[in-house]
């Protein structure tokens, strides 16, 4: 029989919004339980090291100066930050043919005019949408009912705008245009501030990295709770209520609280069993709510070559394989190391494709951008997270025509004793660092308010 322990709070999922939730209650003066069905604490941020001792990011890594709950918690916990690499010319490859450019590609001005025509669309209608309740903008039905590829077909004239549209729901989003509900889109758009919060670097989302790596982070904030609180390599199966509490059942673990903070994707917390069963909102929430595509490649070389040529690393392409790339090696080098997502349907077929193709792939779309020597790394890591166990896919989630409008208000809604949290739950920064951090210091107030004092 597994062995019984007991909290104020059980918190299921130790990933950063897990871990805020934790800390923030066990501040409060709660005792809490952290239960984590991976042998390790930092959910979707992942560090690794490579053999020379430098330490790259497989997971999430990117932040920026507008991302203040990320950064608060990383200055508390003495974790710093360094700026990526952008000195020099980044590459576009669009149609075949390959364009270096510093501020702006040398394309057509009807193209260019239709993009930017494009993009200023779709912030001129997020600014309507209310980031904590999307379901209540003006047209929210509307906008829930269409795809951003039929809004696209419909108000995008030219190639290079469409192309525009599918770079940005595959780049920011890790899912296809014809997946997304433009309500969606929209929402994301206005819990980040803006296209280019979500797309540049400098002053926006990937101005800077963790040193040490993200998943510092984490490590930390689970060191602080002290020794028990967190388990790991325990799965939830299942999670009772009754009018006293909750009861947690986990791979070799039973754990009794008050309340429960569930700190997961939506997908992964509708595998687990409740007895009451969820609400039904809530419950068609997490069937409607599938994660994004994504496999994160990193090559690594003696030296950052691209630099020495006048390049920032930076490419975005309509080719195959990596579409997006950065330099995410140190500020100074060596070693230089090239970043590169596949995402959305590339991802879906490289993921069904052997590690030897998939690495030949991504290699050749290195090459194609930033010469031959980009094809012979001394090193090369990749993370495919749709088929990560206890993630199934990232960035995050993202929801499909009707889930904002028809289940949307269950989202962050607590379930009886059971709170949720989860960087999907954040109304900014949705889908980023930032929002699980934002998402788990609201799962911890709920709790606070709910609870009263602390028993001491």
């Amino acid at each position: 029989m597994a062995p019984r322990t007991e909290a104020d709070v059980i918190v299921v999922g130790a990933g950063l919004a897990g871990l805020t939730a934790a800390r923030r209650l066990q501040e409060a003066g709660y005792s809490v339980l952290v239960i984590e069905a991976r042998e390790r604490v930092g959910g979707r941020v992942l560090n690794h090291s490579l053999d020379g001792g430098q330490v790259v990011d497989a997971g999430g890594q990117f932040v920026g100066p507008a991302q203040r709950h990320i950064l608060g918690l990383a200055a508390e916990l003495g974790v710093a930050t360094h700026p990526i690499f952008t000195s020099g010319l980044t590459i576009l490859e669009f149609g075949g043919r390959r364009h270096s450019y510093r501020r702006v590609p040398r394309l057509s001005p009807l193209q260019l005019v239709d993009s930017g025509r494009a993009i200023f669309a779709l912030e001129r209608m997020a600014r309507r949408v209310p980031p904590d309740a999307p379901w209540r903008a003006p047209r929210a039905a509307r906008a829930d009912s269409r795809t951003l590829a039929d809004w696209a077909r419909h108000n995008v004239r030219t190639r290079l705008g469409r192309f525009a549209v599918e770079a940005f729901s595959r780049g920011v989003l890790a899912c296809e245009p014809g997946e997304v509900s433009l309500l969606h889109v929209l929402f994301y758009l206005r819990s980040a501030g803006g296209f280019r919060q979500l797309t540049e670097t400098a002053g926006a989302a990937q101005q800077d990295r963790f040193a040490g790596g993200s998943q510092l982070i984490a490590i930390k904030m689970a060191g602080q709770l002290g020794p028990g609180s967190v388990r790991l390599g325990a799965p939830v199966s299942r999670i009772e209520q009754t009018p006293s509490g909750v009861t947690v059942h986990a791979a070799g673990l039973v754990a009794a609280g008050r309340r429960a903070v569930i700190a997961v994707p939506p997908a992964l917390a509708g595998r687990i069993s409740y007895d009451p069963p969820l609400p039904a909102d809530r419950d068609q929430l997490t069937q409607a709510a599938p994660m994004g595509s994504v496999i994160k490649c990193l090559a690594v070389y003696d030296e950052p070559f691209w630099r020495y040529a006048g390049y920032t690393g930076q490419a975005t392409s309509d080719g195959p394989a990596a579409q997006v790339t950065f330099d995410t090696g140190p500020p100074a080098g060596p070693p230089g190391i090239l970043l590169g997502f596949v995402t959305g349907a590339e991802a879906r077929r490289l993921a069904r494709a052997g590690p030897v193709q998939r690495r030949a792939e991504v290699l050749a779309s290195f090459a194609r951008y930033f010469g031959p020597a980009a094809a012979r790394p001394a090193d090369y890591v990749e993370h495919d997270w749709t088929a990560d166990q206890w993630t199934r896919g990232c960035y995050g989630a993202h929801f499909p025509p009707g889930t904002w409008t028809q289940f949307g208000p269950a989202l962050r809604r607590p379930a009886g004793l059971l709170h949720w949290a989860g960087t999907e739950t954040a109304t900014h920064w949705s889908g980023y660092m930032d929002g699980a951090v934002q998402s788990g210091q609201r799962a911890a107030g709920e709790v606070r308010d709910v609870l009263g004092s602390a028993r001491v």
